[in-house]
């Protein structure tokens, strides 16, 4: 969170209606469920829908409610082991790969869950609450966002497990950008340039502090790579070539046989992807996506380029208006007026892997008590991503948001953007 003293004064006055639009979201994206379909644990990575929706609200009861809300009543006291997620300091948890294995309490239990905690939360914020407790709420709000896109990006997992491949919603094509022309360069001096969180808004405490970085001269590219390119990249034998790979990724290929981005299966001699529209034809023109960090290095450097720093890609970003397709959520928004020539779009359409570690910035420190382990202790062994993606929930994308992955990990939106030295 940012420190009270960087915030502006009136933040909290749209916090209850804030509040409101957000849990309101949620039940939107659970409408389309089973009880189901919000049970089912795909693999261990991924949580049911079922769970994405209790555990926010758990955060809720257990951050915000139980200390600040004396004559609040424990909804269930269950609850505390069955949604914690890695609250070491708040108790035992129920395993996170055994999450699929919750089919009590059902899916309307779960929503009457949220119904008890959201009207307490309503009293709470009717009442004049220290800042302290309104930048928990604060917090709660944008851990819910995360939730939503995750509960988007496990729901096409899961259905992806299945034959038939259902679609989340409607099964039309999503409509996107003419075919790119050939990628564009754009050129950076080098020299010492601040990257962090500015102090204006909602922030979690790994993107900042503001800091300087020393960045050599660079350039990078107008646009993401597309799925026409990956093309190319495969029929190069991509894939097959060790000479690309970092170790652990030719591992990841030995072991799990990758061959395309996840999702990716040919029918008929042409390839397909499975979508939250169900399976639909590959679009050559849309950006790659669904591809682990290892890929993304792998196609770099088969491109004789590489990924940018989280440094080069904030420098880049700067200025550029906070919009992008929205396609996975369902919501398409056409590109502002002026968002042609220079960069493209650096916001909204896939999470781009940057080759940053994701690591404490210089003077980092995280915040008191149980909150303190939302990112800080998950600062090894992982890389950074920038931008945002077609599943992040409008209101949830800033230039200094740093995603944090491990380099194997594909079933998010996840694809690139290349760079090169100047």
């Amino acid at each position: 969170m940012t420190p009270a003293s960087a915030r502006k004064p009136d933040f909290r006055s749209n916090l209850a209606e804030r509040f409101r639009e957000v849990r309101a979201h949620s039940r939107r994206l659970a409408q389309p469920l089973s009880d189901a379909d919000a049970t089912a644990q795909s693999m261990p990575d991924a949580s049911p829908a079922k769970w994405h929706l209790a555990h926010t609200t758990w955060f809720f009861e257990t951050m915000v409610l139980r200390p600040n809300a004396p004559s609040y009543q424990v909804f269930n006291p269950a609850f505390n082991f069955l949604f914690n997620s890695y609250y070491e300091t708040i108790g035992e948890r129920h395993p996170r790969p055994k999450r699929g294995l919750l089919t009590r309490p059902s899916l309307e239990q779960v929503m009457d869950f949220r119904a008890h905690v959201d009207r307490a939360m309503e009293a709470l914020l009717d009442a004049d609450v220290e800042t302290d407790v309104a930048e928990l709420i604060e917090l709660g709000c944008h851990h819910e966002q995360q939730h939503q896109e995750l509960l988007l990006t496990d729901i096409l997992h899961l259905f992806a497990q299945n034959p038939i491949r259902p679609a989340y919603r409607d099964s039309e094509p999503v409509a996107v950008a003419d075919a790119p022309g050939e990628i564009g360069w754009l050129g950076f001096d080098g020299g010492i340039v601040e990257i962090g969180h500015d102090g204006s808004g909602f922030v979690f405490d790994c993107e900042g502090p503001r800091h300087q970085e020393l960045l050599q001269p660079f350039r990078i590219a107008d646009r993401l790579v597309t799925n026409r390119e990956w093309l190319a990249f495969m029929a190069d034998g991509g894939y097959r070539e060790p000479l690309l790979w970092l170790a652990d990724g030719w591992a990841q290929i030995l072991a799990h046989r990758w061959e395309a981005p996840l999702y990716w299966e040919q029918r008929d001699g042409e390839w397909w992807t499975m979508t939250l529209r169900g399976l639909q034809p590959v679009d050559p023109a849309a950006p790659v996506t669904h591809v682990s960090y290892f890929e993304a290095d792998a196609f770099a450097t088969w491109a004789g380029k590489r990924l940018p720093t989280e440094a080069e890609w904030e420098r880049a970003s700067a200025g550029l208006p906070l919009v992008g397709n929205f396609a996975g959520s369902g919501r398409l928004r056409p590109k502002p007026a002026g968002a042609e020539g220079g960069l493209k779009q650096m916001f909204g359409d896939v999470w781009e892997w940057t080759r940053s570690p994701f690591t404490p910035y210089p003077g980092f420190r995280p915040a008191e008590g149980a909150v303190g382990e939302y990112n800080g202790k998950f600062m090894c062994g992982q890389f950074v991503l920038r931008g945002g993606s077609c599943a992040t929930p409008e209101g949830h994308i800033r230039a200094s948001y740093r995603n944090f992955f491990q380099p194997d990990k594909r079933w998010q939106f996840s694809g690139l953007r290349l760079a090169e030295d100047a």
